[in-house]
């Protein structure tokens, strides 16, 4: 597949969007370089405000901004946006319900080389606790334009997740998204795998592998994990009786448990759920070595296909 960074792609976005919205602001905690809102700084710089490294303050001022009339995107890594940052954003933005997106870049274990202690695989679980607040988590650079616009569309408050460094292009110019809804990017009659982020374009490479074995696997996009689309997970668990979850992300809170929510209550299917276990990220010269050393592979998704089908 072609390579495409989701941080350039969104960087770009948001100047086209600033031209086309004067009451969008910016605001960021010292880390433009890296997040690519340098692009927006240079172009609008009376409507982009650094704070420092001071994520609390940063979403304190977001809140003020859009109880003033502003559409304020607040945009740091995603563990200090949200690790420190989750009571602002539930108590000064979410309570409220005010027209707030926050942007969490360098998600995962994308920020390998920065350490463990850059790599947020919590965040997903954190927002979903949160009232008022919908949770986006696109799989490539396209989505990830688009997840932005949606954002922006929406009245109240967003949470995007976006990975550092280059990821597979899924979508061409003719993607259609809406937040909530999935995606279905390949047909299937023996099982499903629901992923979403870096894991997307994995769960493609696996069912290609597994078509070669005789067993034909459906693949759903659920960049929403809330608000989720129970009624497509509903459809497919019918459909096909098997289901795997895979994203990068604790399998604690995230996509794997919000799908296992539904399935529990709705429509009781065989599930896997492949994810990063109960454990801390490592650091590693490598991003592809370092998903395969926690278990992120097509291999690994193919695997528990394979499980979850037995068990049907």
């Amino acid at each position: 597949m072609e390579q495409s960074s989701q941080l350039e792609s969104f960087g770009r976005a948001l100047v086209e969007l600033g031209r086309e919205r004067e009451d969008i602001v910016v605001l960021d905690p010292d880390v433009a370089s890296s997040t690519k809102t340098t692009y927006f700084a240079e172009s609008f710089p009376s409507r982009f405000v650094r704070v420092g490294i001071s994520e609390q303050d940063m979403l304190g001022i977001a809140s003020g901004l859009a109880a003033a009339g502003k559409t304020p995107i607040a945009v740091g890594f995603a563990m200090f946006i949200i690790g420190r940052g989750w009571e602002q954003i539930a108590n000064s933005i979410a309570r409220q319900r005010l027209d707030a997106k926050i942007v969490g870049t360098h998600a995962g274990l994308s920020p390998h080389a920065d350490g463990e202690s850059h790599q947020m695989y919590g965040d997903v679980a954190l927002m979903r606790t949160i009232p008022n607040m919908r949770v986006v988590v696109p799989g490539d650079a396209p989505s990830a334009v688009e997840a932005l616009r949606a954002a922006l569309e929406y009245r109240g408050p967003v949470y995007i997740r976006l990975m550092r460094g280059s990821t597979p292009t899924i979508y061409g110019e003719d993607i259609e998204f809406e937040m909530g809804r999935a995606n279905v990017l390949r047909e299937g009659s023996d099982a499903t795998v629901i992923a979403n982020g870096i894991m997307l374009s994995r769960a493609l490479t696996a069912a290609e592998k597994l078509i070669g074995e005789g067993i034909d696997v459906r693949v759903i996009d659920m960049h929403t994990v809330k608000p989720l689309d129970t009624g497509a997970i509903e459809k497919t668990a019918k459909e096909t009786g098997a289901i795997v979850t895979a994203e990068e992300h604790s399998i604690i809170g995230g996509l794997g448990s919000a799908v296992a929510e539904t399935l529990a209550e709705t429509a009781p299917t065989p599930m896997e759920r492949i994810g990063i276990r109960d454990r801390f990220g490592e650091s590693s010269r490598s991003y592809p070595e370092l998903l395969a050393h926690v278990g992120l592979t097509p291999e690994a998704i193919a695997e528990a296909v394979h499980r979850v089908i037995e068990r049907r």
